[in-house]
């Protein structure tokens, strides 16, 4: 038999699959993988289940539904001042992984270079590698994972064509401060890269933080693109309903890399989701008040057993030092140790990393869960995790 591509076929199974079904199997509580146990706002579903009830249900416009692009466009005016025509520069895709994907295929040729940040999202850099393109990692330091600058710098080369931010960022719940993202930015500039900025967690910041696009930036909104993500900022992960903002040139060939993807998303969601982004302030200020009392709620359960737990200021994620609380195991075997021994799920940060020696004594943990649920871990932590160990 042909072999098959190497890229894909030396792939393993993705750490969430991997933790979720281990904590099927022995009934643990699941904080490894980051989607919500309830559903978001039941007029966005109502909108969505007339939409599709009534119809049409053929193909949408393979950009995206007017209705949706418009209400994109109306939401990046509404909340950054940013202004983009709706007809042009707003394109819809069947999540912000597919988003992703036709970015990066579309802007990158075979050689071009990226730079990324450690630790980062699964999919970027499969999807990199695939376009033929050489990723240049930056390694953030911890606890506050700070850009360490020497680092920055030495990613830039004449071959740089692409930086790929994630603010808030997955998994270590950072927002990116305005100085750091300028000092990113210019090294963008200096080399005349692009920027494809990951904000799917744009509307889920803390304690005071506040989200900032680089687009927002003088001289950046012509070589920068946004992604958004309806399932993050409406609770609804599963209808996989993304969207991209950024100048007309860029967003027209990331069109011509989405209709080979998927070419279109389902048209009943996309009237839903364009309901909820004309939603008023105090839907999307009680979303992160929300899961800033759950971040809490958690938090301090986890330091109640031990934990040392990271800032964390987005997302919904937290990250906790492992050293000290239980057995001494890697961050992976530490996590199905918790899986099977104490009956709670997480997952091991050093999946997310792609160069060697990632650090070790992290795991993250999922707080966009019902109240009951994290108590539940926080209990089986409380009563199991030292009895066990």
């Amino acid at each position: 038999m042909q072999a098959l591509n190497p890229r894909f076929a030396g792939l393993g199974t993705t750490i969430f699959t991997v933790m979720s079904a281990l904590a099927v199997e022995h009934r643990a509580v699941n904080l490894g993988q980051g989607f919500p146990d309830e559903d978001g706002p039941e007029e966005i579903r109502a909108a969505a289940a007339r939409a599709l009830i009534e119809g049409p249900n053929q193909y949408p416009p393979m950009t995206g539904l007017p209705v949706l692009r418009q209400a994109v466009a109306e939401h990046d005016r509404r909340f950054y001042g940013l202004a983009y025509d709706p007809a042009r520069e707003v394109l819809v895709t069947s999540g912000a992984t597919e988003a992703l994907a036709a970015a990066l295929f579309a802007l990158l040729s075979p050689g071009d270079e990226v730079v990324v940040f450690e630790p980062l999202y699964d999919c970027y850099v499969p999807i990199i590698l695939q376009a033929g393109a050489v990723p240049k990692p930056v390694r953030l330091v911890p606890p506050d994972w700070s850009i360490p600058q020497a680092e920055l710098e030495a990613a830039f080369s004449p071959r740089t064509k692409l930086v790929l931010i994630n603010t808030p960022m997955n998994p270590t719940g950072k927002v990116l401060a305005r100085a750091e993202l300028e000092r990113v930015a210019a090294l963008a500039i200096a080399h005349d890269a692009y920027l494809l900025c990951d904000e799917v967690y744009e509307h889920l910041v803390y304690g005071g933080h506040r989200h900032v696009p680089v687009a927002t930036f003088p001289g950046l909104r012509e070589r920068t693109v946004r992604i958004g993500s309806a399932g993050k900022t409406f609770s609804l992960t599963g209808w996989k309903v993304g969207y991209l903002s950024g100048p007309a040139e860029l967003i027209g060939v990331i069109g011509k890399a989405h209709q080979f993807l998927t070419f279109t998303t389902p048209p009943g969601l996309q009237i839903g989701v364009a309901h909820g982004l004309g939603l008023g302030d105090d839907y999307f200020e009680s979303l992160a008040s929300g899961l800033e009392r759950k971040r809490d709620r958690l938090v301090a359960g986890l330091r109640a057993v031990g934990f040392e737990t990271l800032p964390v200021e987005g997302s919904y994620f937290v990250t906790a030092d492992i050293r000290g609380v239980g057995p001494e195991l890697p961050d992976d075997d530490y996590c199905r140790w918790l899986t099977t021994a104490v009956g709670v799920a997480a997952v091991p940060v050093s999946a997310f990393y792609w160069q060697a020696d990632p650090p070790r004594h992290l795991i993250r943990f999922c707080f966009c869960k019902t109240e009951a649920t994290l108590d539940a871990a926080i209990e089986r932590l409380r009563t199991r995790l030292h009895s066990v160990a």
